[in-house]
């Protein structure tokens, strides 16, 4: 089974998020913060990465980076999610490392679309 990382501090967003993932067949595990988030992805291994930006401690921007540059965790394709829309929030999230960036309140087709892209892409999906 495909298994998706929440890492998202909001309990409603990681709910919402979570239910409609397992609906869809998918496996999630989650994250409340972006310590929680660098350690559970070299320890849950998943497919994807949902990585909320504006997280406590250290940043959705900062975990993307640490998750990135460990050999383990490097080719986990993370998808940022914001509340902000500028134009610059997405480019910090790709320099960041993130693959995609998607904008809430969550637009779920629309992220289906973008999570099912990068699975085809790492042959996971």
């Amino acid at each position: 089974m495909t298994k998706i990382l929440i890492v998202e501090d909001n309990e409603m967003n990681r709910d919402l998020l979570s239910r409609r993932l397992v609906k869809k067949g998918y496996e999630v595990a989650l994250a409340l913060d972006g310590h929680e988030g660098v350690e559970a992805a070299g320890r849950e291994m998943p497919d994807l990465i949902l990585m909320d930006v504006g997280l406590p401690g250290i940043d959705g921007h900062e975990a993307t980076r640490r998750i990135k540059a460990a050999a383990a965790t490097t080719a986990i394709p993370i998808i940022a999610l914001t509340a902000h829309a500028m134009s610059d929030d997405r480019t910090k999230a790709l320099d960041a490392g993130c693959d995609d960036y998607d904008t809430k309140p969550i637009d779920m087709p629309r992220l289906l679309g973008k999570i099912e892209v990068l699975l085809a892409r790492t042959g996971t999906r």
